[in-house]
């Protein structure tokens, strides 16, 4: 598997695919690698996100812009089952590696193209970021309070999204061509259309109802009471009641069972309508305790609530630890550190880190020399032109 992309949804998709036995080598340009590395904090001048998003992965320095280094990587495409990429549309066109150049040296390769809108129609020149799709797939529009500006994610949300779908989409294929006898393909995914899934049903309610949804702040349209609560000690907590037993539970808990025989409290989104009200109950009740009496609590009432988080808090949660979602792995540059696992688990196949992101061009050789064959003294020669790292 070759991953010719960089920030953010291609290198995690890569990095997913790589979690469960993969054979990823990641192609940097020679000079100047992959932005990833520069992004995200750095200890002693190492980025630290770089070590989790391309582990798994043989690292070399490859110039595809060159028609020396568009070479090389024909090549290795020849004897690759996939290929990940995110230059804006037209790029491979223009370094003479596009999809009819790789699909003739290699007609079972799966090529995976990422871009901010798709390979074709009116917005695919456009540059194209996680940013923008978080905007335009109406995510920021419903996101932050009802009186405040429209909010976008602090973090990768949209790429992240876009990858996970990406690593189902090649998979797909690869089921296409192994198991059905079929060839290998060309995926156009856009970072836009999984993250507008992901929003949910506003473009179908817009369609037969004419709805347009708002901003709520953290509250619902559909259930109630459902909210962020500061707690006694100045923490916070997150209650969700999306199923009418819940919803019944937390009220007798906070000492309101009487709403509970109210007409309206029979569905979440009448619930909803009452939302003031019973956010006045539930938040009374919580202020009241400090963070660990509210969740032992809720949990002896079998209603549902979780502790808002942040990084400290998730490091030490004695759950997170149980089930190893986060692990401690040795790096060469930096140490033992932890990373989040591999995303699933499978009983057969359950994946595994086996080693942290390398530094630009730790395999090239290996992979030129040992994987392709190629001459020693071309390595060589192409090093010292700037073509490889």
């Amino acid at each position: 598997m070759l991953d010719v992309s960089t920030i953010l949804a291609g290198p995690l998709c890569c990095q997913i695919l790589g979690d469960y036995g993969a054979d990823v080598i990641k192609v940097e340009h020679p000079q100047y690698g992959d932005g990833m590395r520069g992004h995200g904090a750095a200890k002693d001048g190492v980025g630290v996100w770089w070590k989790e998003i391309s582990r798994n992965k043989r690292t070399i320095g490859l110039n595809i812009g060159d028609e020396r280094g568009a070479e090389i990587l024909v090549a290795l495409a020849a004897e690759a089952d996939v290929l990940v990429e995110n230059f804006r549309p037209g790029t491979l066109e223009r370094w003479g590696v596009g999809p009819e150049v790789l699909h003739e040296a290699n007609p079972g390769l799966v090529l995976v193209r990422i871009s901010g809108f798709g390979q074709d129609g009116p917005y695919a020149s456009r540059p194209g970021f996680g940013t923008l799709a978080e905007a335009m797939s109406g995510f920021a529009h419903l996101t932050g309070q009802a009186d405040g500006p429209p909010t976008l994610p602090a973090f990768g949300l949209a790429d992240s999204i876009c990858a996970i779908a990406a690593s189902s989409a090649t998979m797909m294929a690869l089921y296409h061509r192994d198991a059905r006898g079929g060839a290998g393909q060309v995926i156009d995914l856009s970072i836009l259309e999984p993250i507008m899934t992901a929003v949910g049903p506003g473009p179908i309610a817009y369609d037969q109802l004419g709805i347009v949804g708002q901003r709520h702040g953290n509250r619902s349209t559909n259930n109630a009471p459902r909210n962020t609560y500061r707690t006694a000690d100045d923490r916070w907590v997150a209650v969700s009641t999306s199923a009418q037993s819940i919803a019944e539970r937390v009220m007798r808990l906070v000492g309101h069972p009487e709403v509970i025989d109210e007409e309206w409290f029979a569905s979440g989104r009448q619930r909803a309508e009452h939302a003031d009200e019973l956010d006045e109950m539930v938040g009374d009740w919580i202020a009241q305790r400090t963070r660990d009496e509210v969740i032992e609590a809720f949990a002896e009432a079998g209603a549902a609530l979780g502790p808002v988080y942040d990084a400290a808090d998730i490091v030490a949660d004695p759950h997170v630890r149980a089930t190893e979602m986060l692990t401690r792995v040795d790096d060469d540059d930096l140490g033992q550190m932890v990373q989040h696992n591999v995303m699933w688990r499978m009983s057969a196949t359950p994946g595994a880190i086996r080693f942290t992101g390398r530094n630009l061009g730790a395999d090239t050789h290996d992979v030129l020399v040992g994987d392709l064959g190629m001459d020693p003294t071309r390595v060589d020669a192409l090093r010292d032109a700037g073509i490889i790292a």
